[in-house]
């Protein structure tokens, strides 16, 4: 077959894969609703590959020191983190009763699950072996969120970044464990603040992705209150209770605290 046939037989149905796409919304009741909760959580895995597709590559970026690129690829995600926590406001025209009415049908599934999701928190810093309890060993899962776990995460690269700038930063720190706040480190940041070039720039859209990842949390745990209230969650999970502690808990700790001596 020549490339040209090739191109010729491919459609838009084919490039996207639409007939697997289109068919893996599986309702496990005759509820209206359900197939509203699958294809929404459906989306939130498409757009977690996405962010974690973005986010390795900034960390590329960073490490070789390509600001207007990491700027770039930041400013993507940033437009990203946007559309899936608006995606909450249609999530949210469901009712309780509506929830209710199917949310036996789940079983043991749980947002908690989505290994996506624990990959991206790794990935972002967090280092919690607990998370472990909902993937067995030996599956790709873990293997994904161990290794995110092993690595630098985006803090370590922006620190790096920072060295490829001219800045003198702390050396030596153990990628395993979560970054702590870093009186030392804080006093570079001050440094990048007041040179006020394209590291500062870097600096805010990163607190823009921290608080664009409290504001997603924030509005995932009000949906959830005002689905189920303080019931437990789907799976046996805390539900409620369990996303309330996530809350205004930061990412990069250091950016947040030196604002305080700007």
């Amino acid at each position: 077959m020549t490339s040209t046939d090739t191109q010729a037989a491919l459609s838009y149905t084919s490039y996207l894969a639409l007939d697997d796409l289109l068919a893996a919304q599986h309702p496990r009741s005759d509820e209206h609703d359900e197939l509203l909760f699958i294809v929404i959580h459906q989306v939130y895995e498409l757009w977690f590959k996405q962010i974690l597709h973005e986010v390795l590559h900034l960390q590329e970026c960073l490490e070789a020191g390509r600001t207007p690129h990491a700027i770039r690829t930041l400013r993507r995600v940033l437009t990203i983190l946007k559309v899936v926590v608006k995606q909450i406001d249609v999530l949210e025209t469901m009712t309780p009763s509506q929830f209710n009415s199917f949310r036996a049908r789940l079983d043991a599934s749980s947002g908690f699950q989505s290994a996506q999701f624990r990959e991206l928190e790794a990935v972002l810093g967090r280092r919690d072996e607990h998370v472990f309890a909902h993937y067995p060993e030996g599956g790709e899962a873990r293997a994904r969120i161990a290794a995110a776990m092993s690595r630098p995460s985006l803090y370590d690269s922006f620190i790096t970044y920072l060295s490829t700038q001219g800045y003198q930063v702390p050396a030596g720190r153990d990628v395993t464990k979560p970054a702590e706040p870093s009186p030392a480190m804080q006093e570079v940041l001050l440094d990048v603040y007041r040179d006020d070039k394209g590291s500062s720039v870097v600096a805010e859209h990163l607190v823009d992705f921290d608080e664009g990842m409290q504001e997603w949390r924030y509005r995932h745990v009000k949906m959830v209150e005002r689905t189920i209230g303080d019931k437990t969650g789907t799976g046996g999970s805390s539900g409620a209770a369990y996303l309330r502690s996530t809350l205004f808990k930061p990412m990069f700790a250091d950016l947040w605290a030196v604002r305080s001596h700007l």
